[in-house]
């Protein structure tokens, strides 16, 4: 699994990438996770507002920050 953090490194970047962490932790699944910082990449992905979460080149969240439980109950439907 690929897990991309799209944005420009902000304090919600890094909370987003800590939650997903935790939540993939919870979940038992091993994943490769990528900071995107560059603007043209993250706007190819169809995101206006970042943070940005992609998973397996599927774009699964734009704009927000979701609670871990919001996370694994995301990421364990995958």
């Amino acid at each position: 699994m690929i897990v991309k953090i799209l944005g420009p490194g902000c304090r919600n970047c890094h909370t987003l990438e800590e939650r997903t962490r935790e939540a993939l932790t919870q979940l038992g699944l091993d994943a490769e996770i990528q900071a995107v910082t560059d603007y043209a990449e993250i706007a190819g992905y169809g995101v206006m507002k970042t943070p940005g979460l992609v998973v397996d080149e599927e774009l699964l969240i734009s704009g927000k920050v979701p609670s871990v439980k919001d996370l694994t109950e995301l990421l364990a439907a995958r």
